[in-house]
Order: C-alpha cells, then structure tokens, then sequence
C-alpha cells in the first residue's frame, strides 16, 4: 500500500485516541487529558495518560509511548497494515490502492528489522553465556546497574568472524538470509572492496568481533543498528553499523525513542558525545539524554531536536575536541534559526565526561552544569573574542569579519538583525568606548592622579518607576561585573549595602545571589571570599560566584586577578554607582517625556533634553568602565 505522511496524518487526526483505547482500558477525565491504569505494566495508581489533542498515549512508570497506530500494533498485537485498514474502517477512510514496489520495500524492511531482531537477541544471549565473562566484567566495573543494562537491551558479540553469521543462518536457507544479513550491516562481503576473482574465494564474516554490543533503536523502539565497544586492545574503540536501508547515522540520534517521550515531562533535551555518555545519564536521572552517533551534529538531527523541544542543551566535554563539536554544531544551526528556536551550551569540567562527573560528584553536580548552559550568541561571541590575540588594527578587524560571517549565515532576517546589533554593540565596547576628554595638564602644572575622577550620579526626581536592570548589552555586563567584584572584594559589599539593596535585577539567579551576599556580608563584620563560597555551599550559586570569579572575558579592573587591589576596588565602587543610577535615570527620563507630551511647553521640552543628556553621560560612563584605564 502507498501509505504518504500526509494520509496517515489524517488518519490519526480521525481517530479519538481516548475513545479507542477505552474500548480496553477504564479511562477517566484528568484535566484537558485522560488517565488510566497502565495496559503495558501491572500499576495500581494510574500514569498513563491520554492526549487527544496531540494524538499521543504515554505511561510515566514503564515509558510506553504511542499514537493511534502504534496502540493498535503493540497492544493489540496487529500487524501494521491490519491496524491501519481497522482504523480507516472505524473513521471512514478509503486505504490508497496497492503499490508493488511500495510493497516490495516494506516486505524488504520488515525483513531487515526481523534480521536485526534476531541479531539483538543473539548478542543478549552471548552476554549471559559462557563467553560474556569480560563483557559483564567491564558493565560491573562502569557501574552499570541490572536494570540500565536490560533497558538499554547490552549483548556481546564473541571474537569470531563466524559465529553470528552460524547462528542465524542455522534455521533457514543461508542463500536467501546471508544477504539480508549483508544488507544490515551484520556481516562484511569481501566482494564489496576487493577483486572479483579473489572475493569469489572468500566467505562473508561477522563485522562486530569481541566487542560490547549496544542496540541502536529508531524512534519506534525497533533495532535499526548496532554500536559495539572493543574489550581488548585494538581499533576503533568504537564501531558503528554502516549506513544500511533501515539506518542513516546522520538522520538518527541515539536514545531517541526513550528520550522523545521523557523530554515531554522535563521540557528539555541534552545532548552529548556518545551513547554511554547517553547511558550514564540516564542511570543517573536524566533520562533525556542523546546523542550522535560518530558524527558531528547534523542539520536534520538538529530540526528533529526542536520537534521535542524549542531548545537543546548540547553537553560536550571541556577537552578542545568537544568544544570544536559544539562550535560545529553551533555554525550548523545558523541557517536553521527562526524564531523561539536555538541551542543552549553546557561545558563540562575539563577532563571529566558526563560519567565521570555524576559517579564523582552526583547528579546535582550535573544539574549545576546544565543550569550554567549559555545561549547560542554567547558562545559564539566568546569562541570568536578568544580566537586569537585582539592587539593589532588588522587582528581587530578579523574578528569583526568574522562575526559578520556568522551574522550572513543566518537565514531569518529578524534574528540575523538581532544578532548584528548586539555583536556590533560589544564589538564597539571592546575597542571603541569613547574617553572622557581631559585637557592636557599646563606647564609646572601637576596632572591628576586619576584623570577620569570620581563619578557622582544626577539626583533623580523621587519617582515609584525605577526600572528593573536587564541582564543583556551592556548594562547586564556591568551587573555580572560588580557581582564578580564583590565577590573578589567582599568588604566592598557592606560599604555600599543600601545601594545594593535597593537593585531590582531581572536575572534571577543573580538576584538571588547579590540577596545572599548582602546577608552573609551584614551577619559577619569581616567576610572573605573563600567564606562567601563556604556560605553558597555546593549549589546552583556557588557555581555561578565560581564562573564569575573564572569570568576573564569581564573587561574591569575588579574582576582581574592580577588588578591593583587599590584600583580594582576604586573602579568597583565606581561602577556600583553607575549601576545603581542607570534605573533612576531611565525612569527620570521617562517622567519628563510624558510631561512634555502632554504640556508641548518650552520648560518641559528642556527637561527632557536635560535627563537626554544625562543618560548620554551615563551610558558613556558605563562604556568606560568597560575599557579601565590601565589596559588602554
């Protein structure tokens, strides 16, 4: 039958999933959705639930997960064409009309995934066997429990070139299943690289030869491919099936078919290396987890990414291999973009991989990490500013070409605008924040010990609109800053409390660690830095006050370890005080220009130009403090 996508979307759309399975199963109204019992394993408080509107069944105890379709084949225990002709019937639909070759391709898939199926239940039993010794050994010394090695289905393969090739040509005619065992990519035919003549003289032999066996399944739970881990010495470590009718590594991601459904309870997707990073993590409760498969990411692994989520947390290790796959795949998504759509980067701890961090130091180590994930443009930003040495003219100039490299590969114009303004805006921070003008000191007289002076902010009308400081652009730049500074210069904090305060930060996160800091600073009379990070303890805040202190792409003084301390914290106050004006200013402004627009009179027009300037002043100020004067 030539079933198109198009016509099994419609079928689907006909038929009332809460209906259909309530035909079996007592269902019951949970809100928009329905719950029951679940028919796939013995439960007595319900965690199925149904979804009429999306069209989908899923059970939060053992994962079963399904459309209209899929309860019929695995519940009922009907072939596909039967559950597809049951249902049209029910919702008055005519099947389209038989297709020979169309039927010739699926008689010839259903063979390979019945040949894989045999295959995956060999390898567990290889495992279980006499041969499976090393193998079980290397599961127990990984940590990998019963339970995870049962799920994620781990066989053996034995160190013989014939043994699989034996087994499953055993019960039947070897002329008609050693092809299909070719085809699937089981078995290695020397016809396929070497001469006619001296093929002719040699059998077929099993690809994966004393290797761990790790089943590769497609979105349907089906065995599609194998990935096997050597034991022993030799290369590769790792060994994936090659590109067959059934698996194109490109197209698929590994642990998709248990991570579609657990991303719809989390709301996330992680995305790492590879598939025992995959493994661990799901060990340990991130059950989301997947992974390419020896492949960097490609453009249809990231569109089938953003079917589960609108954006995915890309994992990789801290090692300068990982952090080009990430830079890869960051480049990849340019084209792709649109709107509400990116990718989220986590950085591992450098030398640790997901196993290792979570068998050292537990999954809320992990979870810290994830919570530390940088958006697209920042990591492109900082992979461009730390590129190379930015001294010369002609070395300032690459990186702004390669920036608008990045800009013209994005596809949408909205957010490639959006990208252009705000690269412009810290490409033009760096290198061109205007100075001050400061005349030059006359003859016999002395010059100023600090040539900028000590900034003092407008006094503000009293007013109840103070805006909230943002945490993008500059301004959120300065704000991650004086956070940093106060945590390398934590006397500072007691000195300034009442400006500090009175901050309303939109991020929240650093919202949250200013209030700690501003408690812990008014408990103790001394406080020091390392007794700040003993108070934040090991959590979410410890590890943003310990990127902070790491933060070197911070252009201040105060943020330096190397800085002058009497400097550092001069410039810190400084920049407390600017950080702390800029609200009173726009709310300022703001209430002057509504008074013009409302009187149009002479004085109110020259309030407004005055509160202009004023926060013309302020932004400079602030774009000074970005550029100190010791590095200039």
């Amino acid at each position: 039958m030539s079933l198109t996508p198009q016509w099994l979307d419609e079928l689907r759309a006909r038929t009332t999933l809460s209906t259909l399975i309530g035909k079996t199963v007592k269902v019951q109204k949970a809100g928009r959705e329905y719950k029951a019992c679940c028919p796939f394993h013995n439960e007595k408080t319900p965690s199925f639930t149904i979804n009429d509107e999306k069209g989908f069944y899923h059970c939060f105890g053992c994962g079963a997960h399904g459309d209209a379709i899929r309860w019929m084949t695995d519940q009922r225990g009907l072939p596909f064409m039967e559950a597809v002709k049951e249902l049209a019937a029910a919702a008055g639909l005519d099947v389209p009309a038989a297709d020979p070759r169309a039927a010739k391709r699926a008689e010839q898939a259903q063979t390979l995934h019945d040949v894989m199926s045999g295959a995956q239940d060999w390898f567990v039993a290889q495992l279980d066997g006499m041969d499976g010794g090393e193998a079980r050994d290397y599961l127990k010394r990984r940590g990998i429990r019963p339970e995870t090695q049962k799920a994620f289905g781990f066989g053996y393969s034995p160190d013989s070139r014939g043994k699989l090739k034996a087994a499953l040509t055993a019960h039947g005619e070897p002329r008609l299943i050693e092809p299909r065992l070719i085809e699937a990519g089981l078995l290695i035919d020397p016809a396929a690289s070497e001469p006619e003549g001296k093929a002719a003289r040699r059998e077929s032999y099993d690809r994966f030869r004393g290797r761990l066996m790790i089943p590769i399944r497609d979105a349907r739970g089906r065995v599609i491919a194998f990935g096997g881990r050597i034991l022993g010495a030799g290369e590769p470590k790792y060994l994936n099936s090659p590109d067959t009718p059934l698996f194109d590594k490109g197209r698929t991601l590994y642990n998709l078919d248990r991570a579609s459904p657990a991303s719809r309870q989390t709301g996330r997707v992680i995305v790492v290396e590879g598939y025992m990073d995959v493994i661990a993590l799901s060990q340990a409760g991130f059950p989301e987890s997947v992974a390419p498969l020896g492949t960097a990411l490609t453009e249809h692994q990231i569109e089938r990414l953003w079917k589960m989520v609108e954006v995915p947390v890309l994992c990789f290790d801290g090692d300068s291999a990982g952090q080009k796959a990430a830079i890869r795949a960051a480049m990849r998504a340019l084209p792709l973009l649109r709107p509400g759509h990116s990718l989220g980067f986590a950085t591992l701890p450098p030398g640790q991989d997901p196993d290792d961090l979570v068998r050292s130091s537990g999954p809320q180590a992990f979870e810290a990490v994830l919570s530390a994930a940088e958006p697209l443009v920042e990591r492109l930003w900082a992979h461009e500013v730390a590129a190379g040495p930015l001294d010369t003219p002609e070395q300032r100039a690459g990186l702004k070409q390669r920036l608008n490299d990045i800009t013209a590969a994005i596809a949408h114009p909205d957010i490639r605008a959006h990208y252009t303004h705000i690269f412009r805006e810290r490409h033009d921070a760096l290198f061109f924040a205007r100075r001050p003008f400061t005349p030059q000191p006359r003859r016999n007289e002395r010059r100023p010990a600090d040539r900028r002076g000590p900034w003092k902010p407008p006094i503000a009308p009293a007013t109840d609109e103070a805006k909230t400081i943002s945490n993008s652009g500059l301004e959120g730049l300065l704000l991650r800053g004086v956070v940093a500074g106060l945590l390398r210069y934590p006397v500072e904090i007691r000195h300034h409390a009442e400006e500090l305060s009175h901050l309303r930060i939109a991020d929240a996160p650093l919202a949250a660690l200013m209030e700690l800091l501003l408690k812990s600073a008014m408990r103790e009379e001394i406080v020091e830095t390392e007794a700040l990070l003993t108070i934040l303890g090991q959590g979410d805040l410890y590890n943003m006050a310990k990127g902070l202190l790491r933060a070197d792409a911070l252009t201040f003084t105060f943020t330096r370890k190397q800085a002058e301390p009497d400097i550092a914290r001069r410039d810190l106050r400084e920049a407390i005080r600017v950080m702390a004006a800029g609200p009173e200013i726009e709310a300022a402004l703001e209430q002057a220009t509504r008074r013009m627009m409302e009187l149009l009179d002479e004085t109110t027009l020259l309030e407004q130009q005055k509160w202009r300037q004023i926060k013309a002043d302020h932004a400079q100020r602030l774009a000074d403090l970005m550029q100190p004067e010791d590095m200039l």
